[in-house]
């Protein structure tokens, strides 16, 4: 019995390790967009990055009309520490924030 705990122990260990980014899956995404009018997507990746962004334009049928984003995305660091990103894209831009930026 401890043997069998030990390898199930160990399996858990092995599958909680680092993984490649260049294999990393997408283990869960969410897209709400219909062809017109705001849009929202997000996913997650099983190496531990994250984003999510949602959309829609501005001034609708006037000259001043432009897209705005808001979004998140977050990744983990070699120095293991999440780094998060939270932006907004619009007519003034790419504006991001995070503590790590000065």
């Amino acid at each position: 019995m401890k043997s069998v705990i030990a390898i199930a122990l160990l399996v858990c260990a092995v599958a909680a390790g680092p993984i490649d980014p260049k294999t990393a899956e997408t283990t869960v995404q969410k897209f709400d967009n219909i062809g017109t009018g705001p849009f929202a997507f997000s996913f997650e990746t099983n190496d531990g990055k994250s984003v999510y962004a949602e959309g829609q334009l501005k001034n609708l049928g006037t000259e001043g009309e432009a897209l705005e984003v808001r979004g998140q995305y977050s990744y983990p660091g070699d120095d293991g520490v999440i780094y998060t990103i939270t932006y907004i894209a619009n007519e003034l831009g790419y504006q991001p924030q995070g503590a790590h930026i000065p």
